[in-house]
């Protein structure tokens, strides 16, 4: 596998990151990790309606917020909840604090707060934790109260401290106890810190039980190769390669990646595409010929499709179904099988794209601004843009402008109109005019249809 992928890797990613090895080596010699469970399982819908209205009632929740969280937890009265607000709130939680807990973790809710999160802060609180530093750590990762056990709760808030202290200071402090089984995490975490993986990823990795950051040698192993790829550990990609180099014997890539080879994919190619997208080594030699397959009943030809894996390697994840009802969709709207075709290879994300999007979008600016299909298919990329950021408040001002008699043609290139930054699109259409009244009533009209 590995000789394989790093066929294609160059030269300048490795020297980039050939400092970080050493770092690596360096990390792994001194850090020595943690598991535990959750609350339970999650509870069912039943009594949303009066969850909805205890959150924003409560706590000031939006209604849509209140809704969200209601399809993780609900809850039929307000005796335990209310419990939990006031134990909190007793403990010095600010209303900020306590709203932040319970959107990132709601099933707190469903806590007994005298039997199960009261002695909780009050070991906490043992271990010498100031009330600041309580709250602070406690409403930045609150899942820790969701732990069982005291030494498991000490480990996962000892972890969550020298990280908030190290982002404070820029440095970290390796003051966590060594010698148990339940390390390997915590080790590996502060590796993961050391080489730059923010603290909203670690602190998710933190509560979870992925296998991949749970390991020892496996992990190391692992860990040096993602590395050595050249990818970023700033990023979420990092810990996505991590865990598909993990969890795939190399043999088993060896075989993805011939796979691709026999479909014209360059051992190269693969390479890219692994960049952009790790999770696609995950899919099986089957699914990657089913969507070649499938590709073509839509009208690319095989040496076309390569070319579309290349740029959006997740659309080969799209199901069948997936794939040819977003034909049915394009076709539906009056597009043609050659200009589908097209489409896809110029912007091949479109496939999993909902047929609500392509359809609002399409409708949008064919019916009510009057571009044609055909331009559409020439720039199929309009399709991943923002209705409300970026198609409706440009197109307000061409529409104020084309009712003013003001634009040389009846209407222009929907490339020029929507494929420059929000910047070149105010310098060519809205202050390029001399009216001084006008360039105040075009920004108002921009300003108006976005929405942020």
């Amino acid at each position: 596998m590995y000789s394989l992928i790093l066929h294609g890797r160059r030269l300048v990613e490795l020297q980039k990151w050939r400092q970080l090895r050493v770092t690596v080596q360096k990390s792994f010699a001194f850090f020595s990790s943690a598991s535990a469970g959750d609350l339970g399982p999650r509870v069912g819908r039943k009594g949303e309606n009066f969850t909805v209205s205890y959150l924003v009632d409560s706590l000031g929740f939006s209604t849509k917020l209140a809704e969200s969280i209601s399809k993780n937890v609900s809850f039929e009265d307000k005796s335990n909840p209310d419990s939990v607000l006031n134990l909190l709130r007793v403990y010095g939680f600010t209303e900020s604090q306590i709203s932040s807990i319970i959107t990132d973790y709601p099933r707190l809710f469903m806590a007994d707060a005298e039997k199960s999160l009261a002695p909780k802060l009050r070991f906490l609180q043992s271990r010498g934790a100031s009330s600041s530093e309580l709250t602070e750590i406690v409403s930045t990762v609150p899942k820790i109260l969701g732990k069982k056990g005291d030494k498991t709760i000490s480990r996962y808030y000892d972890f969550v401290k020298v990280i908030i202290d190290a982002d404070k200071s820029s440095k970290i402090c390796h003051s966590l106890p060594e010698g148990s089984k339940q390390e390997n995490k915590i080790r590996n975490l502060l590796v993961l810190r050391e080489l730059g993986v923010s603290q909203r990823l670690l602190f998710s990795l933190l509560t979870s039980n992925a296998k991949y950051v749970c390991g020892k040698e496996r992990f190391e192993e692992s860990f040096k190769k993602v590395v050595e790829m050249g990818f970023d550990p700033s990023t979420s990609k990092f810990l996505v390669a991590l865990r598909v180099v993990f969890g795939l014997r190399e043999v088993t890539i060896e075989e993805k990646v011939s796979a691709y080879e026999k479909l014209g994919v360059a051992v190269s190619d693969v390479w890219e595409m692994f960049k952009k997208w790790p999770s696609f080594l995950g899919y099986s030699e089957k699914k990657i010929v089913q969507t070649f397959e499938t590709l073509k009943k839509c009208g690319l030809l095989e040496e076309e499709i390569p070319s579309v894996f290349k740029k959006c390697p997740q659309c080969i994840g799209a199901s069948e179904k997936k794939i040819l009802n977003s034909i049915e969709t394009f076709l539906g709207l009056g597009f043609s099988r050659d200009e589908f075709a097209k489409i896809a290879k110029i912007h091949p994300k479109c496939i999993g794209y909902s047929a609500e999007t392509v359809k609002t979008k399409t409708e949008f600016l064919v019916n009510k601004m009057n571009w044609p299909l055909r331009e559409m298919a020439l720039f199929p990329t309009v399709l991943g843009y923002s209705m409300k950021k970026r198609i409706v408040p440009r197109c307000n001002v061409i529409k104020a402008l084309m009712s003013k008699g003001l634009l040389r043609s009846q209407l222009p290139p929907l490339s020029s109109v929507l494929a420059c930054t929000d910047e070149a699109f105010l310098n060519r259409y809205v202050r390029n005019h001399d009216d001084k009244e006008l360039v105040p009533e075009l920004m108002a009209i921009f300003a108006r249809g976005r929405v942020s």
